[in-house]
């Protein structure tokens, strides 16, 4: 099932929030809170109806609402395909708050926010505002003498306020949960950091969990930025305890 509500996308200057949340009445309330904040709102409450319309609308989408767990396509795979496809709308994922593990994964396919369940309306509210104000920031042209917001190093460059890391031959999109860990370890340059610190201070897991998802959030990170990821010389794994960032090794 999908609806638009308020006036539609094409006829409004409000920002287009998509919600897909299968429990109908969870969507019905955000949907008229999201409303009455001033949002248009287009809501999917099917995986696989979901997918096709975000892969194919041509609705200007400024963020996306997405539930974990859906029938047909999960939101893990949405957000996968959706970052595959070279779509990089923000994206608030709404995970249970009994499973740490769907934060983790969140992030790993490409979340750029997320709110266990349940959860407080004006935190949501918040969180969303938040990822169109970054957005936002990254769309303003900024005056020639504002000094660009990024990390050098060895011939390649982290632009954190264009969520873009630029290597030779090479510039890919972050997305927040990205940019949030690669400045983290950037700004501990040469320090090792512990999993635990990465979870509990750059994306406030403070539940003991599995890490492997950390360890494939980094092996993805290896892939932007290591000639050969595969021998990193950048991202460095420290046997038992976490990471260290070298930038010039």
């Amino acid at each position: 099932m999908s609806e638009s509500m308020n006036e539609s996308p094409s006829e409004s200057t409000a920002p287009l929030i998509a919600v897909v949340e299968d429990e109908e009445h969870l969507a019905q309330g955000l949907l008229f809170n999201l409303q009455a904040e001033g949002y248009v709102t287009h809501h999917e409450s099917d995986g696989d109806a979901a997918l096709d319309y975000l892969l194919h609308t041509q609705d200007n989408i400024a963020a996306i609402v997405l539930d974990c767990m859906l029938p047909g396509t999960d939101g893990f795979d949405i957000v996968r395909a959706m970052r595959q496809a070279g779509r990089f709308t923000p994206v608030l994922m709404l995970t249970a708050r009994t499973r740490p593990e769907d934060i983790l994964e969140g992030i790993e396919a490409g979340a750029d926010d997320y709110l266990p369940k349940p959860f407080d309306l004006s935190i949501l509210l918040v969180r969303l505002k938040s990822l169109l104000r970054r957005a936002a920031w990254q769309n303003e042209v900024k005056p020639p003498e504002a000094p660009p917001d990024e990390y050098i190093f060895d011939h390649r460059s982290i632009r954190f306020d264009l969520l873009e890391l630029v290597a030779p031959n090479r510039t890919t999109h972050l997305t927040l949960m990205e940019a949030d860990l690669l400045r983290y370890l950037t700004d501990r340059e040469g320090q090792i950091v512990p999993r635990k610190d990465i979870l509990e201070q750059v994306w406030q897991v403070h539940e003991d969990t599995d890490t492997r998802a950390i360890d494939n959030f980094i092996v993805r990170l290896r892939r932007y930025i290591e000639d050969d990821p595969s021998n990193p010389q950048h991202l460095l794994t420290v046997r038992g305890i976490g990471y260290r960032f070298v930038a010039n090794p």
